[in-house]
């Protein structure tokens, strides 16, 4: 799963703009003659304008291809040429969220504080500890950041706070942390305004765009098993109380393969897109009432795919699974939502995934037993 946040990076390095890989990492490598001069360093500076580079490789990650090396080199970055007086805003090491940032520089005089978070945005890191104080300090002090500016201001993501302790970044750094606003595009306002944001600056959205946006990588990740999962089923179909029987496993097994994935794809579909509308709390509830729906649709049309539910046995054996796998998905979206906390998504899955389990358990035994029925 891909996690909201506003984030960083572009590489030293390269003439031009090409991709750079050494098998984990790829970033892409700017015109070495850009440079800000400040107190006698070069500070690497870095375009407001997306190429068409950036946009093809935002396409790419949003499809899964090369998400955990799409990173930059941390460090510290110039938008247009910032001076000692110049805004500081911290941000990580995925170029995705990185690029949605400067874009939204035009115009400014700014400096970026890389700091790296292994290639994971903003609001993950912070829960996954590796967007933090400690990290700030380190490269503030690496980059020499108080010999360039004469203030002692760092501006930080909102989607950062759950992972960084204020204090700690005063007390390790020199800096005080100034949290801006949720959204890159509001960053402008909030600067221009003194740092000081508004109540919609600090309101968490998460509309049927970005909801959608999730589906693509979640088909390429989960795609792997499902495959696995329906190769399996259509070589078991084939069994039968006489034996094993090729036309038996292409009667059954396609039809079954077919259920299997149309419970994916609701799950990945239909998961996100319905989010605020479907009932519960939990993710893994909103999941359930998909794969429910799902059952009592195939049920009001005489079950299309009758192949696969052509006894009783099988026919509960898909109750049990479709719900489950709809649920298991949905769930898994919990991890790209700011609607969702560490700890309620722990106490959700001590409570969904043995759920899920049995559920999938269960309708498996019964899908094999109706095979000798």
């Amino acid at each position: 799963m891909v996690c909201a946040g506003m984030i960083a990076g572009i590489s030293k390095g390269g003439t031009g703009t090409k991709s750079v890989r050494d098998g984990r990492t790829m970033v892409e490598a700017m015109d070495n003659s850009s440079f800000v001069t400040q107190n006698g360093r070069q500070i690497r500076r870095v375009p407001t304008e997306l190429s068409w580079f950036d946009r093809l490789g935002h396409w790419l990650v949003r499809w899964g291809v090369g998400r955990m090396k799409y990173i930059i080199e941390p460090g510290l970055y110039a938008v247009g040429s910032p001076t000692e007086q110049s805004e500081v805003l911290v941000s990580a090491n995925y170029k995705l969220s990185f690029d949605r940032l400067r874009s939204r520089l035009a115009g400014r005089d700014v400096w970026i504080l890389v700091i790296d978070t292994k290639g994971i945005n903003v609001w993950c890191a912070a829960g996954k500890g590796t967007f933090c104080a400690d990290q700030i300090a380190k490269r503030a002090q690496e980059t020499r950041l108080s010999e360039l500016v004469t203030h002692r201001k760092l501006v930080l993501p909102q989607l950062s706070a759950p992972g960084v302790s204020a204090h700690l970044v005063k007390k390790q750094s020199g800096f005080r942390a100034v949290y801006g606003p949720v959204r890159a595009k509001d960053l402008p306002a909030f600067l221009d305004a003194g740092m000081k944001a508004t109540d919609e600056m600090r309101r968490v959205h998460f509309p049927l765009g970005e909801r959608m946006v999730l589906i693509p990588v979640e088909l390429v990740t989960g795609t792997k098993y499902v495959i696995f999962i329906a190769a399996c089923l259509f070589l078991l179909a084939g069994f039968s109380h006489q034996g094993y029987s090729s036309s038996l496993a292409v009667a059954v097994g396609v039809p079954s393969v077919g259920l299997l994935l149309l419970a994916y794809l609701a799950g990945v579909v239909f998961g996100p897109m319905l989010l605020p509308w479907l009932p519960g709390r939990a993710f893994s509830a909103k999941g359930l009432w998909i794969g429910l729906a799902l059952v009592a649709g195939l049920g009001w049309y005489k079950w299309p795919l009758a192949g696969a539910a052509h006894n009783w046995p099988v026919m509960i054996a898909w109750l049990l699974i479709i719900p489950a796998v709809t649920s298991f998905i949905v769930m898994n979206f919990t991890g790209a939502s700011t609607y969702t906390s560490l700890s309620g998504v722990r106490r959700e899955m001590r409570i969904a995934v043995p759920a899920q389990a049995i559920g999938a358990i269960l309708g498996l035994g019964l899908w094999i037993a109706g095979r000798f029925v």
